[in-house]
């Protein structure tokens, strides 16, 4: 059968113009390939990997040129010697090419692209980390100090994190990597709260960590105290409860005390009583009756203040220090109060001025807290990253 002049008709003339065009096409896929390859990875993009991209573009227009002209001219019949010639002198000479495409993209996603990320990256006030590789390796130093204010970690801890590496996929911003080392340490280590500083490179600068503190003793006002007790609690009742507590003597009914309820397993409760009726209730056997009323504000704010890793700083602003003179806005964390005078200015406007002497309650992370400390102290007080 003869093959239709569709086919191979001045293929002789014309296949020099073809290769050359197909393996001009082959080798710029290639190179924009390197590019971005360099741009996103910060390395050369592997032979193999771009050996295959090249011979694929190769594939696909051989293919679709012998398919086109097949289905034009309507034959099946064998590929001519021309056309097997054309078809190895385009795989011969894209190959060939492979490396000089791989070199001309790696350069330009070093010169060009490289170029632009650095610029966003100094653009960007939360750019991405400047990392190398594939991911960020983040490693914790070998002395890691404790949040003033909460329970120390164990020993065992911190001798566990001293000098870890902790790995992070790259394009992360300095602010998104903190957040997943601050998740990463409480999720796999058992910290409650934890005070760390980045820098651009993500290298630690800081690190503090804190216990959460377990019970109840920290959310009991002054004045009252835990006791526990037999009684028949209602089916539903639960902590932050208002009950009276009767006695169940037959020859004198009577109530005991009012308390709240702060736990309750079984028969046994534990109850919030006043420090004067804390003797009369403990380990004793009572009935009682549950008050309506709605949960106290105070007991909401300190059952969400004990799940959040925001926690309650109070700070005295010294004289001369960089919020001497400055408004609540420029404040760290949320200002729920400031007591100026002996006056309580509630909900304060963020334009409101501090003054030296003013006692600011702000509802913070350990890390902003670190900072309002900072900021409230007097000029030559002592850093509190600092602080052993």
């Amino acid at each position: 059968m003869t093959t239709p002049a569709t086919v191979v008709d001045g293929l002789p003339t014309q296949s020099a113009v073809e290769v050359a065009a197909v393996v001009i096409v082959a080798t710029g896929v290639v190179a924009v390939l390197a590019a971005v390859f360099r741009w996103y990875f910060r390395q050369q993009i592997p032979f193999g990997v771009a050996l295959l991209v090249d011979a694929t573009v190769v594939t696909l227009y051989l293919n679709t040129r012998v398919a086109l002209g097949q289905a034009i001219s309507g034959s099946t019949g064998p590929l001519e010697p021309l056309v097997v010639a054309f078809n190895l002198a385009a795989f011969a000479v894209a190959g060939a090419l492979v490396v000089p495409g791989i070199r001309a993209g790696d350069r330009l996603g070093v010169l060009v692209l490289g170029a632009t990320d650095t610029r966003e990256l100094a653009a960007d006030v939360g750019g991405f980390v400047q990392s190398v590789g594939r991911a960020i390796a983040v490693d914790l130093p070998e002395d890691i100090a404790d949040i003033e204010g909460y329970d120390p970690v164990s020993g065992d801890v911190k001798s566990e994190l001293a000098g870890k590496t902790l790995v992070f996929p790259r394009r992360l911003t300095v602010e998104q990597l903190r957040e997943r080392v601050t998740a990463r340490l409480k999720d796999d280590y058992d910290v409650g709260y934890v005070d760390v500083e980045l820098d651009e490179d993500g290298t630690v600068s800081y690190l503090a960590l804190g216990r959460r503190v377990a019970g109840i003793g920290p959310t009991l006002p002054p004045g009252t105290a835990a006791v526990a007790a037999h009684a028949d609690p209602p089916y539903a009742a639960s902590s932050g409860d208002l009950v009276q507590v009767w006695s169940v003597a037959d020859s004198a009914r009577e109530r005991v005390a009012t308390a709240e309820i702060r736990g309750v397993h079984g028969d046994a409760v534990t109850l919030a009583v006043d420090d004067a009726d804390a003797q009369r209730v403990a380990g004793g056997d009572f009935r009682l009756a549950t008050l309506p009323r709605e949960p106290g504000a105070d007991h909401q704010f300190a059952a969400l203040l004990r799940g959040a890793d925001e926690t309650m700083t109070v700070v005295s602003v010294a004289a001369g220090s960089d919020l001497d003179g400055a408004t609540v806005r420029d404040a760290a964390g949320v200002v729920v109060a400031v007591r100026s005078s002996g006056s309580v200015d509630s909900i304060p406007d963020r334009s409101r001025t501090l003054a030296a002497g003013d006692t600011v309650y702000a509802v913070v992370r350990p890390d902003a807290a670190r900072r309002l400390e900072t900021a409230t102290a007097a000029p030559d007080a002592p850093d509190a990253t600092d602080a052993p």
